[in-house]
């Protein structure tokens, strides 16, 4: 059955390749990057490979919140419906280690912007049925430092992505138990895949892109994991595993929650 699939991040690296591998297997792929230009590069090349031509895409730079909200409202008037999204986006090194609103990089590409996004166009996916929400996490989890969400601390690149990757974890498991009817799993794709956020992070990769992609495809359509949510796949181990404890706190999952509202109430009006 045909899908209608939304990547972010989907102009390079592991977005690019299950786009398509989605693509050439007749879904209906909706692709995201930060540049416009580089956006349509890739749609006309993924086109002419994969001969399908029901592919669009969206513009937003994931360090600007407001621009991550104008994109929900594209997505929201011209995708009818979404079967599954795939929240893929991510940033480790970066030129500037805090946005125009003064909050950590890392923390506003990798967790807020797909906190925002997903909630904005939540309703899609409620009324798609066997929906999936995909959210990439990694091996590198973290404590959350309150003072770092907020922006009023610094700290190194690796301790940012690593307490960002643990707050996208902690919300999908919230993201499961509170949306019954969607499948919400959250993975690590696997340690230094061969990406080029991962080249520029560390210079070196240990295992091929694919090993990432190949399983992203699998978790977005295969039936399978349709039973998975509020599950956390571990690619360096090849299966479901225990994520960091924090995740399976309440009591810090709901604070973390209600601080993470708090901050977009003020970077997005």
């Amino acid at each position: 059955m045909k899908k209608n699939i939304l990547i972010t991040g989907s102009t390079d690296g592991l977005g690019k390749l299950v786009s398509y591998n989605l693509a050439k297997a007749g879904h209906r792929v909706y692709l995201h990057g930060r540049n416009s230009v580089k956006l349509q590069s890739t749609l006309a090349e993924l086109r002419h490979e994969t001969g399908n031509e029901e592919m669009n895409g969206f513009v937003a730079d994931f360090s600007n919140l407001r621009s991550v909200k104008k994109m929900a409202v594209q997505v929201m008037a011209e995708v009818p419906q979404l079967d599954v999204l795939i929240n893929n986006a991510g940033v480790y090194n970066s030129p500037s280690t805090k946005n125009d609103d003064g909050l950590d990089m890392r923390v506003v590409v990798n967790y807020l912007a797909p906190y925002l996004l997903t909630s904005q166009i939540l309703s899609l996916l409620e009324n798609t049925p066997a929906s999936r929400i995909i959210n990439l996490s990694s091996a590198a989890q973290s404590s959350v430092n309150k003072e770092l969400l907020v922006g009023k601390l610094e700290v190194s690149a690796g301790e940012s992505y690593a307490q960002s990757k643990l707050a996208l974890t902690m919300w999908s498991y919230d993201l499961a138990r509170k949306y019954k009817d969607i499948s919400v799993i959250v993975v690590n794709p696997g340690s230094l895949l061969n990406t080029k956020m991962v080249a520029e992070a560390y210079g070196k990769f240990w295992s091929p892109a694919e090993k990432g992609s190949d399983l992203l495809y699998d978790l977005a359509i295969a039936e399978r994991y349709q039973q998975a949510s509020g599950k956390y796949f571990d690619n360096d181990k090849g299966a479901f595993s225990h994520a960091h404890p924090d995740t399976y706190d309440q009591e810090k999952v709901n604070d973390l929650i209600a601080l993470t509202d708090q901050v977009l109430s003020k970077a997005t009006y």
